[in-house]
Formats: structure tokens, C-alpha cells, sequence
């Protein structure tokens, strides 16, 4: 019996952590075979090259596919994405892929789904029935509806996943991937490396033994406007502090040019000591690192998932994570100075840093290459009640 041949699309550097482990237990399973496609800004230098780690983490890309408009406004988005929907058409013509996945929320992912969709191609969505509050719930949603086999992390996005009319048996609460990779970090001795020699970045110099912060900031795409003010202010929070600090580049949406903007010229002018930029790092890495600090500061949902199951404090900043099912580690607070400075100083004087399994324990990779390999596929559906 030949293998079944499911074909993975990464657009994005969060989109690999998300899906690492699935990539890893497909590509392992003795009935599955992975085709792996990179695309977006995954390919791109200025969005740290996370092509590079997946190719030096053992997997062979069966096809790229470059599809980033510049921009970085509402407009690029759209276009992007009608990009990405005329090239995965014609990988998926040519690969023939047995069932496409798709990974969570992000503008782009979209065309995904609509490329496998319109040819029939049965399509698994990862991270459906979230919610936040932007364009990326949209976004979400709509991958579900297209979407006909349900691998969600928690029970409150299956039960969200069904009422949107979704078939139950079609719709799995495994988990999400990149707690796995969190799992592998509880079980590490620690922060093993230097993040400066290792990845290089720009900024002072922190000396890891000490006490530090991360901060992962992006822009909110139905706020886009607000990206370099918003940043701004969390800048002078963290210079101001004094406290060493590792701060990772935005993702390529609406208002990331705002964000980037804000950070350059901040640095170009008040040259903060405390603070070292990075673009990417591998996931397991990047979770060690977060794992030893003190807290994380910004809005990143790693702040919602990976944080609570390693019981690291985070201060969520603004509205991107609204309603997102959340542990007891985090403090949300509005793009006000005092605010983060409050809640940042209330982190590290009584960090609140209960761990949380909300979205899984593990071993979810391992859970949907299993399910993938037995589910009858099927490309037709309709809506329950």
C-alpha cells in the first residue's frame, strides 16, 4: 500500500513552531509521507530566514514559493494572499498531495486553503475555533469552513469549531504542537547557549546569567496606524527600566514596516544598553530562552500557549490576544506606559506564573500524524447541526 502523501505549507516564522512536531511525527509515520512547502515570509531574509532551521532541522522542501509584496500595509496583505492562491495551485497541481495543511490564523493562510480546497484537495486546518479580535479571526474562521478534517488545542475551540457547524468526527482536540517543543524544554537543563554568539542580532550586550526580559511585539492589522506609537511606548518602558533585554523582530503584517520603523529609530537615537534585537531563532531555542526569563512583555500569542505551559509571567499588551483562552501567568494591560511598567514590576515582584496544560500536554504532533494516517479523507461536507 502506498504511503498517503500529506503536503504541509509554512508561510511564517511562528507557522513552523506551530506545526514542527506534526512535520516530524508525519514525516516518521510509516503510512504518511510528508511534502513540505515554504513559502511567504519563511523564505525571507528580513523575517530571519526560518527556511534555514527547517532545512537544517532534517526536512527536504519539495517546493518555494515567494509570494511577500512589499508594503506591509492592508493592501500588500490582499495581494499577497491572491499571490499565494495562484502558486499553491499549481505546487498542489503538481505535487497531487492526497490532503494539504494549513497552520492557524495568519492573513496569508488563507490561500492555502483555497488552492487545496477548489481542487478538491481534502484540507486540515491546525489552531481552528480561537479567537482574538482581529483580521486574523477571520482569517481563522474561514480556514475552518473550508477546512475538512479539525486539529484544534483545547476543548473550548472544538466546542467552537462544532457550533460553527463543523462534523464532531471530524474535529480532534490534540493539543498544540508547539507544546511539545515547551515539554522538551522542562526536561532541558536550562538556557545551553549564548543567544549573541549564536544568532548575532544588534544591541547591547546581555549577560545571560543575569535576570532578563523578552519582548515579542507585532503590529495589530486592524490598528496598523498605531504600530510605531505603539511600540514606542513599549520601548521607553523597557529602556527605562534597565532590566537586560532580548527583543525579536514583528511578523510581516500590516503596520510591521510602523513597528520596525519605531524600533530603528530608537535605536538610532537613544542607543538603549539593556536591549538586544533578534530576528528568529530555532523553536527549541527560542522556548529555552523564554523559559529562563523573568517575563515575557508584548502580544504575542507564545505569551498565551507556550508561556502558561512553562509558567513563565507575561505581560499582554493591547488588544491582539482579546478573548484567547489564557492561563493564570498573564497580566493584560492597554498601550499605556504606567500600565506596562505596573504590570511588569508586578510580574517580577509576585510573578504569576501557575502553569497551564489549556492547550495540551505534549504529544500532539505524534496524535495527528496518527489520525492522518487512518481518517477516511473527503473533500465534501455539509454544515451539522
Amino acid at each position: 500500500m502506498s504511503k498517503r502523501k500529506i503536503c504541509a505549507v509554512i508561510t511564517a516564522r511562528p507557522s513552523y513552531s506551530r506545526v514542527k512536531t506534526a512535520l516530524q511525527a508525519i514525516k516518521n509515520h510509516p503510512d504518511l509521507e510528508l511534502q513540505l512547502v515554504v513559502a511567504g515570509s519563511a523564505l525571507l531574509d528580513r523575517y530571519g530566514n526560518t527556511v534555514d532551521f527547517i532545512e537544517k532541522d532534517g526536512f527536504t522542501i519539495d517546493d518555494k514559493v515567494f509570494m511577500v509584496l512589499e508594503g506591509e500595509n492592508k493592501t500588500a496583505m490582499a495581494k499577497t494572499t491572491g499571490l499565494g492562491v495562484m502558486e499553491l495551485a499549481n505546487v498542489f497541481y503538481n505535487l497531487e498531495p492526497e490532503a494539504v495543511l494549513t497552520i492557524a490564523d495568519r492573513f496569508e493562510t488563507i490561500a492555502t486553503s483555497i488552492a487545496a480546497a477548489y481542487q478538491n484537495i481534502p484540507l486540515i486546518h491546525l489552531q481552528g475555533g480561537e479567537v482574538t479580535g482581529n483580521i486574523d479571526e477571520k482569517v481563522r474562521h474561514a480556514n475552518t469552513k473550508l477546512a475538512d478534517i479539525h486539529f484544534v488545542t483545547s476543548e473550548d475551540a472544538k466546542a467552537r469549531v462544532e457550533k460553527l457547524g463543523e462534523d464532531a468526527a471530524y474535529v480532534f482536540n490534540t493539543g498544540c504542537p508547539s507544546i511539545d517543543i515547551a515539554a522538551e524544554v522542562l526536561k532541558s537543563e536550562g538556557l545551553d547557549f549564548d543567544p549573541i554568539a549564536k544568532y548575532g542580532g544588534v544591541g547591547g550586550h546581555i549577560d545571560i546569567s543575569e535576570d532578563y526580559l523578552v519582548v515579542m511585539q507585532h503590529p495589530v492589522t486592524t490598528e496598523y496606524d498605531a504600530a510605531k506609537e505603539d511600540v514606542l511606548k513599549t520601548l521607553r518602558v523597557i529602556d527605562g527600566l534597565g532590566i537586560p533585554t532580548f527583543w525579536f523582530w514583528p511578523n510581516v503584517d500590516a503596520g510591521a514596516d510602523g513597528t520596525s520603523n519605531g524600533i530603528r529609530s530608537y535605536r538610532e537615537n537613544n542607543n538603549p544598553k539593556n536591549i538586544h534585537f533578534f530576528k528568529n531563532m530555532e523553536p527549541l531555542d527560542f522556548l529555552k530562552l523564554l523559559g529562563q526569563s523573568k517575563c515575557l512583555i508584548g502580544n504575542s500569542s507564545v505569551g498565551i500557549r507556550e508561556c502558561a505551559f512553562l509558567g513563565v509571567p507575561v505581560v499582554n499588551i493591547g488588544t491582539r490576544q482579546n478573548r484567547r483562552l489564557r492561563g493564570e501567568n498573564v497580566i493584560d494591560v492597554s498601550y499605556n506606559e504606567d500600565e506596562i511598567k505596573g504590570a511588569i514590576q508586578e510580574q517580577l515582584d509576585a510573578p504569576k506564573n501557575t502553569k497551564s496544560s489549556v492547550y495540551g500536554g505534549g504529544e500532539s504532533g505524534k496524535k495527528i500524524a496518527d489520525i492522518l494516517a487512518t481518517i477516511e479523507l473527503r473533500y465534501h461536507k455539509t454544515i451539522t447541526y
